[in-house]
């Protein structure tokens, strides 16, 4: 099966997903309560500086590959319009990232607020990810 993807698109929408991520898990937002949530303060931030920007790197690399996925269903359910993107969006993080995000609260005793805050994050960048590639494919 031969699959058409916007490759621009794809770079787009990984920006955008790590945007949203600096806003989210910024002051601005809810960093304060994401650091508080996993235990850490500002030392212990300060601490964990050192290789940044690999971790920043792979995030970004792993925001391309999700694009990518969703590009890939976007084709083959062929999804035109953004409420479509959006929808498509919802479904793949509703039956993959909160599902198996639920492991860290079940299986590695994280805080149910942790687990709400992190697959908020999610669920705009699959919603917006998901309008971005339908519309611009």
């Amino acid at each position: 099966m031969e699959i058409s993807i916007n490759y621009v698109a794809v770079l787009v929408a990984g920006v955008i997903n790590m945007v949203i991520g600096a806003l989210w898990y910024s002051p601005v937002l809810f960093g304060n309560k994401w650091m508080k949530l996993m235990g850490w303060n500002k030392e212990s931030v300060a601490g964990k500086k050192k290789g940044m920007g690999a971790r920043y790197f792979a995030n970004f690399v792993a925001a391309l590959l999700m694009a990518y996925v969703i590009a890939h269903l976007v084709y083959l359910i062929d999804a035109l319009t953004w409420q479509e993107g959006v929808q498509l969006g919802f479904w793949t993080w509703l039956g993959f990232v909160a599902t198996v995000s639920l492991g860290t609260v079940l299986w590695e005793g994280k805080p149910k607020a942790l687990y709400f805050l992190n697959i908020a994050y999610y669920f705009v960048t699959f919603l917006v990810m998901g309008a971005i590639l339908a519309v611009w494919r």
